[in-house]
């Protein structure tokens, strides 16, 4: 993969770059938090104009893709300012999670039905894949689908799904046949928010966001919600998040950036005995370090969205797996050290520092964690 971006990733990101800069203020971010639906529909309006909602969705269905999965540098480049800019909007999940869903196994006239809507930011998507007890396990499906007439009815719950009392639709894994560990017979169906026996517990996250525990209660669905049949859905729920592990990936480098950047600065403007304390000679050894740290989460992001369109399943599982564990492991390290050179100030709600370090921790905790991913690596690599 050629890592030189083009002149219209370019124009994207010092676009996005100058827009965040401008009105995506940390005041202003607290009232987008503060608004009834977690975020701001007049930046989630701005980024539809921008064109940034529909990266992942193929142009014959309304987007800028030429294919599903999109183009991951396309995605690394606007994650990276997502990620320095401290975004709360659904992003992630609406424009690259279920637009990958969607056009990963949706049929042409489920895509027709739903992309559009999607990329145009008139609609939010949400995946359900997590449940209680399965921590990072998106096989361990309990949720259940029968036949119900010319449909089927879904009921169970799904845990932690972002944005999942905001979204008009949520994409639901739900097992068709088998155990509830077993690798197959899961598949992915849409649901209105607003269907019948649809109850979503909706609160606020570490980082400013917003998850929802959902109960499905006999939720009737007709069979054109079905995006993926037993057959397919375990194997597109997998891609699906690798793509979107690539996706966080550049998220976290962006943030990683922005807060060795903050914290630079601030070394050069305290002064402690007369001098500012970045003439500290132990303090620029921290420092060196971040940077070091910076350009590891730097390199595995870029690693990650090479390798993410391999057509190797074993291969691209590796890779991602690789990447996200040591991107959780350098990032935090830059956390932690940017926390404590700015001293007792690190952790103030005030400063932007304690706001990019916990949205370090959400996503490090999103879709698996450093010792999960450590674990899924160790194990392909000892087999």
């Amino acid at each position: 993969m050629d890592f030189n971006f083009t002149q219209e990733q370019t124009l994207l990101a010092d676009s996005l770059r100058r827009y965040l800069a401008k009105s995506y203020s940390l005041p202003a971010r607290r009232q987008a938090i503060a608004a009834a639906g977690g975020f701001s529909a007049e930046h989630w309006q701005a980024y539809a104009d921008m064109g940034v909602l529909a990266l992942n969705v193929p142009e014959a269905h309304g987007g800028l893709a030429a294919g599903p999965g999109g183009n991951p540098l396309d995605t690394l480049v606007v994650m990276r300012e997502f990620g320095r800019g401290l975004v709360v909007e659904p992003l992630w999940m609406s424009a690259v999670v279920c637009a990958n869903v969607i056009g990963l196994s949706g049929s042409d006239t489920q895509q027709s039905a739903l992309l559009p809507a999607l990329a145009d930011g008139s609609e939010v998507f949400a995946l359900g894949a997590l449940e209680p007890g399965g921590r990072y396990d998106f096989n361990h499906v309990a949720t259940t689908a029968t036949a119900s007439g010319d449909g089927f009815k879904l009921s169970g719950r799904k845990a932690v799904v972002l944005h999942g009392a905001q979204a008009e639709h949520l994409i639901v894994s739900a097992r068709v046949s088998g155990k509830v560990a077993d690798a197959t017979g899961v598949a992915l169906f849409v649901v209105e928010r607003n269907a019948p026996g649809l109850r979503a517990f909706d609160y606020a996250t570490v980082d400013g966001l917003r998850a929802a525990e959902i109960t499905l209660d006999g939720v009737v669905v007709p069979q054109s919600a079905m995006l993926a049949d037993e057959t397919h859905g375990t194997a597109v729920l997998e891609r699906t998040i690798q793509l979107a592990g690539a996706a966080l990936c550049a998220e976290a480098l962006g943030i990683v950036e922005a807060l060795t950047d903050t914290t630079n600065e601030y070394l050069k403007t305290r002064k402690q005995f007369g001098v500012p304390i970045g003439k500290f000679q132990a303090l620029q050894h921290r420092v060196a370090d971040m940077l070091v740290c910076v350009e590891q989460v730097r390199a595995m992001a870029y690693f990650a969205a090479a390798k993410v369109s391999l057509e190797d399943g074993e291969a691209r599982r590796n890779a991602i797996a690789a990447a996200r564990a040591s991107v959780a492991e350098a990032s935090r390290f830059v956390g932690k050290n940017a926390v404590q050179l700015h001293g007792g100030m690190g952790v103030a709600d005030e400063l932007i520092v304690s706001h990019y370090v916990k949205r370090l921790t959400m996503l490090n905790q999103t879709f698996g964690d450093y010792e999960h991913h450590l674990a899924q690596y160790a194990e392909a690599m000892t087999a």
